[in-house]
């Protein structure tokens, strides 16, 4: 997107809580003192479901979730063996995430391969803004319950402590399966299986009237299974009420993932979300990242280079990721890239909801399962050998 940031906002070159790109976010003198802390409001929602986002009066009200259990800083230092370097299994903008062990039941601390395994992250002392997004992490985690949203466990808040207790997941972030150097290939049905689970929890929050804010691969995280659950909630937002139809805020999020009208206004929907998403699908296509500075032009900016291959069905497979080997059904590429296309829309009004996303996605999946074409998920060679021509003269 070029240099679109308002001065107001400066990148953060520091990864996320789990492992990322670059964080937008707001310049340190901006930032009031931590005693000047005001817990956000967030507006009374009802659902369908049991439950509903109660406005917290008080950071106290904050931290008596009933589902949620209140660690002291001992028991995580002895679930983590003192934070031992060996169970460091992720670092970022937010802290150090350790792997540690506790009790299945009593949730206390347990040996390592006995309980159960957590994801023990730890907050750098950073003051307000990252004091604030723990709150915030807290407050929607504690009541947003869903298979494809990272589970919460539990917290600690013990002087400018302060940590998180999350259920581990084996599989890591998308990330580091797509980007890290020497990470296997992932198979055609294993991505639209990421892209759909990620679409779902996506269009949860949506329902629940919670804008996510920053949806990307490294906030993906993936289960055994690779089911897709979505990390990080220090930067979600309450959607708009009534009759508004968005929330103002100062601009925050990762480089290369918020939607333009987002970093040009500071108005936030839940289509900035559906045009996070669309980047992500067009990662999972491309096995590239939105932001390369290793390339050069057009190519450094991931939707900036592919844009032209998507609106033409005949050229979809250029951008393609060679890693695939061509072993993707070409009916199923092109829809999928046309899902990214009406996602990554520069008017918002004009993009798909993420409960329709999540509809054409699964469709996709039911098409392709009962698809009885010989060699559907192999490209003709010819196409590869025309795509090997092309990648070879430019």
């Amino acid at each position: 997107m070029g240099n679109c940031l308002e001065s107001p906002a400066r990148v953060d070159n520091r990864e996320s809580s789990f492992g990322g790109s670059s964080r937008i976010s707001p310049k340190p003198s901006q930032q009031p003192r931590l005693s000047s802390l005001i817990i956000p409001s967030y507006s009374n929602r009802s659902f369908t479901s049991s439950w509903s986002l109660q406005t917290p009066r008080s950071e106290g009200e904050l931290l008596t979730s009933p589902t949620l259990k209140a660690f002291t800083f001992n028991e995580l230092k002895t679930a983590t063996r003192n934070f031992k370097p060996n169970n460091l299994i992720g670092e970022g903008g937010f802290g150090y995430v350790y792997k540690g062990w506790i009790g299945e039941q009593s949730l206390s601390p347990s040996k390592p391969g006995s309980g159960m395994v957590v994801a023990v992250k730890k907050l750098k002392s950073e003051g307000f803004q990252g004091h604030k997004e723990w709150l915030t992490e807290v407050h929607y985690l504690g009541r947003l319950h869903h298979m494809n949203l990272v589970k919460l466990i539990g917290f600690c808040l013990e002087g400018e402590k302060r940590l998180l207790v999350y259920e581990y997941m084996p599989k890591g972030s998308l990330e580091n399966h797509l980007f890290r150097r020497g990470a296997d290939p992932i198979p055609w049905k294993t991505r639209m299986k990421v892209a759909i689970s990620a679409a779902r929890g996506l269009a949860f929050l949506h329902e629940a009237k919670v804008i996510y804010r920053d949806f990307k691969a490294s906030n993906i995280l993936l289960d055994a299974e690779f089911n897709a659950k979505l990390s990080d909630f220090g930067l979600a937002k309450a959607g708009p009420t009534g009759d508004r139809t968005h929330v103002t805020t100062q601009v925050m999020g990762t480089q290369g993932y918020a939607a333009p009208e987002y970093i040009a206004t500071g108005r936030l929907t839940a289509k900035s979300d559906v045009y996070s998403f669309g980047v992500v699908l067009l990662e999972l296509l491309s096995g590239r990242p939105t932001v390369d500075k290793s390339k050069v032009g057009v190519e450094q900016n991931l939707v900036d280079w592919a844009i032209p291959y998507l609106v033409d069905r005949r050229k979809v497979f250029r951008i393609m990721d060679t890693k695939l080997g061509g072993r993707y059904p070409h009916k199923g590429a092109c829809a999928a890239a046309n899902i990214a296309l009406r996602c990554l829309n520069t008017e918002a009004k004009l993009r798909p909801e993420m409960s329709d996303v999540l509809s054409t996605l699964q469709q996709l999946e039911t098409s392709t399962k009962t698809d009885s074409t010989p060699n559907a998920y192999m490209y003709p060679s010819s196409v590869l050998e025309d795509r090997g021509r092309s990648l070879r003269s430019r």
